[in-house]
């Protein structure tokens, strides 16, 4: 109680989901067994693990940061402060994802799926683990964050490429977006969006900047991207992007004005597809 009354009194939203999660991995038990055996006492070199632990949860370091590890569409990946903690609004991407392969089931040609600003790779790895046949690659610009993502990838052992790149600007050179005729081609977005005067909460103050904010409306990112997108020498199928609710209507310009309309919005993310000629 005292642990929980802490990290209440530090302004944690969750405190007694961040004392069984700090308890379960200190234990090695899952949380049935911990709520199940109130009993059990702490050895002192767990205990002072533990505290350590509270200490920093309580300096309102992100839970995630702290385990090494987060939870996406039914995984967890490994994440530390190079990268963006993956959020469940953008399980939505996955879903999209799967709902636009199922709709083109019949069709057998060669599926490739980028995903720009790959961080943890999270999105990229979950495409190919739920859907095996696709041809995926991760573009991210920061070194340290394709080392995670690379990291993620053995550990799940999975064929995904990760590749340097300032938005889309190696796309071109890929070897798996030539010989486009039979291929569906789709890139799932999720840039830093956040306008640069945004407050935000002490545990997002921990992570990078450069994933987060983009100017004063939050698209300066995004006005890059749309604007590589319009100089491809193929243009994507289908395009996935991830920002603000009240962004939505600034992104849908832009796609507009690339020939690209919606199909859909799902939480914070937008489905474009290519506009018939």
């Amino acid at each position: 109680m005292e642990n929980i009354k802490g990290l209440s009194d530090a302004g944690v939203d969750s405190p007694r989901r961040d004392c069984l999660v700090f308890l379960e991995d200190n234990l090695g038990k899952d949380r049935t067994w911990v709520l199940t055996h109130p009993e059990h006492q702490l050895n002192a070199a767990q205990l002072k693990v533990l505290k350590n632990l509270m200490i920093r949860r309580m300096r309102r370091e992100p839970l995630a940061y702290i385990r090494k590890k987060a939870w996406f569409f039914g995984r967890f990946f490994h994440v530390d402060c190079e990268v963006l903690i993956p959020r469940p609004e953008s399980e939505s991407f996955i879903e999209i994802l799967k709902q636009i392969v199922d709709k083109n089931r019949n069709n057998q040609g060669h599926l490739d799926i980028i995903d720009v600003g790959t961080g943890s790779g999270c999105l990229a790895i979950t495409a190919k683990l739920e859907i095996p046949r696709a041809q995926v690659t991760g573009l991210d610009i920061g070194e340290g964050a394709l080392a995670l993502a690379r990291k993620n990838k053995h550990f799940y052992k999975v064929d995904v490429e990760f590749i340097t790149s300032d938005i889309l600007t190696s796309v071109d050179d890929f070897k798996n977006v030539q010989n486009h005729s039979k291929k569906i081609i789709m890139l799932l977005v999720n840039l830093p969006y956040v306008p640069s005067a945004h407050s935000v909460s002490p545990e997002i103050s921990f992570e990078p900047k450069n994933a987060i904010f983009s100017g004063a409306d939050g698209l300066d990112h995004y006005r890059r991207f749309w604007s590589q997108v319009s100089k491809l020498s193929t243009l994507p199928q289908h395009i996935l992007t991830e920002s603000l609710l009240e962004q939505h209507d600034n992104m849908l310009d832009l796609a507009l004005g690339t020939g690209y309309e919606l199909v859909n919005t799902d939480l914070l993310v937008q489905h474009f597809k290519k506009a018939e000629s």
